[in-house]
């Protein structure tokens, strides 16, 4: 995960593009599972949402069926890829922590005046919590959701009662997933919280947002920045270069031209020395 504090724009980096791809894809899924979930019974044709554009197959029953596997499938994907890559990198910053629940009190108390709120982290307390609950309700339905759909393929004549069992704990958790949507759409919209609007779309909230509400998120990437810089400087050779030597050559052998135009370096001292000097007779 990159963070990264950009000063010259007045932004920190919160989440990188892979991470926005992710939520996005959980988004998107689950929201088409909703509503295709939704036109799975006999509500499409009785409300005259068929005569919505767009919108003349929700009364169809496979047509929504397919449309809500095909979602279920990016759904489960997305869910597992978040699980082991974060799992991988050793990401805890969104596991609840002790002390998060009355934490969280002081949080709400401070949106309607009553007390101040506390210098957080990269994540609030109740971002903590409520990703707990929305983990599980996932998980609960990605687990019912494959018993009904190993029914429907594979298995007919699947026991009435697993079957029985599966249905009613999806459609439950279907409503609290519902529930958790609306909460959570909720929660951007309070004031205090919609600075981060901005990072929904493009992974970056302001510098002077997360200086005032964050600043323990802030102080922890200014603290890894700091010891990055200082890795890089021992790594990086720091001599000094005088200037009046950068422009001196390295001194070569006296050479000669021959008549072929080749340069070859001359004799040594020391071989004209092997040959004795003629004298006059």
């Amino acid at each position: 995960m990159t963070e990264e504090i950009l000063a010259h724009k007045n932004l920190v980096v919160r989440h990188s593009r892979l991470e926005l791809m992710e939520h996005w894809a959980i988004a998107i899924s689950g929201l088409i599972l909703l509503i295709t979930g939704i036109f799975e019974l006999p509500v499409a044709k009785r409300y005259y949402i068929i005569t919505l554009p767009g919108l003349g197959w929700s009364a169809d029953f496979i047509t929504s069926l397919y449309l809500h596997y095909a979602a279920a499938l990016v759904f489960t994907l997305a869910g597992f890829f978040h699980l082991f890559y974060h799992g991988l990198a050793g990401e805890k910053g969104l596991l609840p922590q002790k002390g998060d629940f009355a934490t969280s009190i002081t949080v709400i108390k401070s949106f309607i005046g009553f007390g101040k709120e506390p210098p957080m982290h990269k994540y609030l307390p109740e971002q903590r919590l409520a990703y707990a609950g929305m983990a599980f309700i996932i998980l609960m339905l990605i687990l019912s959701g494959l018993v009904k759909t190993y029914k429907n393929i594979y298995a007919p004549d699947m026991s009435h009662a697993i079957l029985l069992w599966a249905t009613w704990i999806h459609n439950i958790f279907f409503v609290l997933f519902f529930l958790a949507f609306l909460a959570h759409m909720a929660a951007i919209a309070l004031k205090p919280n919609r600075p981060m609007v901005r990072c929904i779309f493009t992974g970056k909230v302001c510098l002077d947002y997360a200086r005032h509400r964050h600043s323990l998120w802030l102080e922890e990437i200014e603290r890894a920045q700091a010891v990055s810089a200082a890795v890089s400087d021992e790594i990086t050779p720091s001599a000094k270069t005088d200037p009046e030597e950068v422009g001196k050559s390295i001194p070569l052998p006296e050479t000669q031209q021959t008549e072929n135009g080749d340069t070859q370096a001359l004799e040594s001292a020391g071989q004209d020395g092997d040959n004795p000097p003629q004298t006059g007779g």
